[in-house]
């Protein structure tokens, strides 16, 4: 198939950044998105052109490096899809395809479709962790776990912090990423012993950053690849009224 892109182009941070048009020829059905921008970098390397920078890693799924937002909507037309994981079959021949990056105060350009995330490291660096004593790891039969607590906890888990939730969001809320994380520590107990100073310490880092506030309009949920729930959200807050409340 023959597609018409356009694609954000921008040098930097400092810079202001432009659409630029492009089209490419003889593109497979089965090909993957990013197998699609690997053909046109190869044809615009051909032509001693400036490739477009984009972000990748494993290319399957589950590192959510792949972040463009396609079309109006982030990792495109498919749900609890990655970018790397949609495929050109998702098109017809003629199509034109707009593509451009996150958009978002805490998530600036640093060059096309490439956008700084480490505000969301950050966030996670501020209290997305567990005490660890050393030593040999415990039979995991000395922890025993509810097995919907479990169940809801690895749901929580499987969050990639591509940020999709943020970039589809009006107010550019990082919450669902946050209680995501939150949440998954919040109902084991191995992650008792941080349990208040997390939720305040990752809401405080999330503020800092410039992420917009949560108005439950649903959008991160419809856009998340791996169909993290917004209810989430809801233990997010009840999690940071009980820190709140506890002495």
């Amino acid at each position: 198939m023959n597609l018409t892109l356009k694609v954000w182009k921008q040098k930097n941070s400092a810079t202001q950044g432009s659409f630029e048009t492009y089209q490419v020829k003889n593109i497979s059905s089965e090909m993957s998105f990013l197998e699609m921008f690997d053909v046109l970098n190869e044809q615009l390397i051909e032509e001693d052109k400036d490739p477009i920078a984009f972000d990748h890693d494993c290319r399957e799924g589950i590192c959510g490096m792949c972040s463009m937002y396609i079309d109006g909507r982030p990792h495109g037309p498919w749900s609890q899809n990655t970018t790397c994981q949609l495929h050109m079959r998702a098109y017809k021949d003629g199509d034109t395809i707009v593509v451009e990056p996150w958009r978002a105060n805490a998530f600036p350009v640093l060059k096309d479709l490439i956008v700084d995330r480490q505000a969301f490291d950050r966030i996670i660096q501020a209290g997305g962790y567990i005490s660890v004593n050393t030593g040999n790891a415990q039979d995991a039969n000395n922890l025993p776990i509810e097995k919907a607590k479990a169940d809801e906890a690895f749901a929580s888990a499987a969050c990639i912090g591509c940020g999709a939730c943020v970039a589809a969001c009006k107010n550019s809320s990082a919450m669902l990423f946050t209680s995501a994380k939150v949440t998954q520590l919040s109902l084991l107990p191995q992650g008792e012993p941080e349990r208040k100073s997390r939720v305040l310490d990752m809401i405080t880092q999330m503020d800092k950053e410039g992420f917009g506030a949560c108005t439950n309009t649903g959008a991160c949920e419809a856009v998340c690849p791996k169909g993290i729930s917004i209810s989430n959200i809801a233990r997010l807050n009840k999690e940071y009224i009980r820190a709140g409340l506890i002495v």
